[in-house]
């Protein structure tokens, strides 16, 4: 693996719960994020995945500095930026980049695109006039648009072209690692597949790392070299692309895997219903998060936390059953030939639309 670019050990994340106008009083506490431990590498990609509420965003909120932390290390680039004050962050907010879910909240309505792109670089104190406005329209081809996009405000802009313009705002400092926080998730399935091979194509162009946060297990295939699977504020599974997908330990990881659809009736597969709901993270359970949806639970699970551990070369599991939990069928998410019943339905209907035509 190459050099390690940023580390989180340890990393939590705990918002009080208060009641009351005048006399307010604590109530309680939302552990949001709760011991995150993950690395990202030099030209990485890590992606956050797990149900909505499971900490994901405030994890890339903290790595970003937009909120503090209660506890734990972030080192980037060797330095723990956890304990930086507000004032000393300016130097890691312009090798930090974030890349927001909704393009137009995140752009301010009332610039035109080109003074959206040159305010950071003013901040920064990058060039002079002339030479941002040349890095503006350089920014503009280099995510896809033309240059006289300069001059239109975001409204005049469909999502994806917002998107690519968050994505030309980010880069306009020249970062070494974009939080991506769900970038695509808004937009269109046609545009989604767009902006995610251009992300991956400024990644191989400018050797950029992504700690990329989503839901969608089929882009996050796409697009990651290792997946770190989230539940209720804690890590549960770290592995390669690879790994995960062929072989999930966590049986979180098995529920979330066996839910991708897949378009062919005829195919067999196993799928982990889970029972319940998610528990409250102002009350978490006991033990294994989890254990209170996990179909395999044992009363170990209910009595004592696991530990992330190490089952296999990268392969990292919060289970104590990993072992012994069987290995569930997972369905494929790339291309593969049709059931023969499938393929005669094809055929009928090709041959329909050759004689109307």
């Amino acid at each position: 693996m190459s050099e390690k670019l940023l580390s989180v050990r340890g990393l939590t994340k705990h918002f009080p719960v208060e009641r009351g106008v005048v006399f307010t009083r604590r109530v309680g506490t939302v552990r949001a994020v709760d011991g995150v431990s993950f690395d990202l590498a030099e030209g990485e990609t890590l992606s956050l995945v797990g149900e909505s509420g499971c900490g994901k965003s405030t994890t890339a909120r903290l790595v970003l500095r937009l909120l503090d932390p209660t506890s734990g290390v972030i080192r980037f680039a060797g330095e723990d930026i956890a304990k930086r004050p507000s004032s000393a962050l300016k130097p890691i907010r312009r090798q930090i980049q974030p890349v927001f879910q909704d393009p137009y909240a995140s752009l301010n309505p009332r610039m035109p695109v080109g003074r959206i792109l040159e305010e950071p670089m003013e901040v920064h104190e990058i060039g002079d006039a002339a030479s941002r406005r040349a890095r503006v329209h350089e920014l503009l081809r280099l995510v896809g648009l033309a240059p006289y996009h300069a001059e239109r405000f975001p409204h005049e802009f469909s999502g994806g072209q917002r998107q690519r313009v968050g994505i030309a705002r980010a880069l306009a400092v020249s970062p070494r690692l974009m939080v991506l926080d769900e970038p695509v998730s808004a937009l269109d399935v046609s545009i989604q597949a767009q902006v995610v091979n251009l992300l991956k194509d400024l990644q191989q162009r400018l050797g950029l790392s992504y700690l990329f946060i989503a839901h969608d297990l089929a882009v996050v295939r796409h697009v990651s070299d290792r997946i770190a699977v989230m539940y209720l504020g804690e890590i549960v599974e770290t592995a390669t692309k690879r790994d995960l997908y062929r072989a999930p330990r966590h049986p979180y990881s098995q529920a979330l895997l066996g839910a991708i659809p897949v378009p062919d009736p005829t195919r067999k597969r196993s799928q982990a219903i889970l029972a319940g709901d998610v528990p409250s993270p102002m009350n978490p359970p006991s033990g294994c998060r989890f254990h209170t949806r996990c179909p395999h639970a044992a009363e170990r699970c209910r009595q004592e936390r696991p530990e992330l551990r190490e089952l296999a070369p990268g392969h990292r599991v919060a289970c104590h059953l990993a072992e012994s939990i069987p290995a569930p069928v997972i369905p494929s998410l790339a291309p593969h030939p049709p059931s023969a019943a499938v393929a005669k339905r094809l055929a009928a209907y090709a041959a329909r639309r050759a004689r109307a035509a």
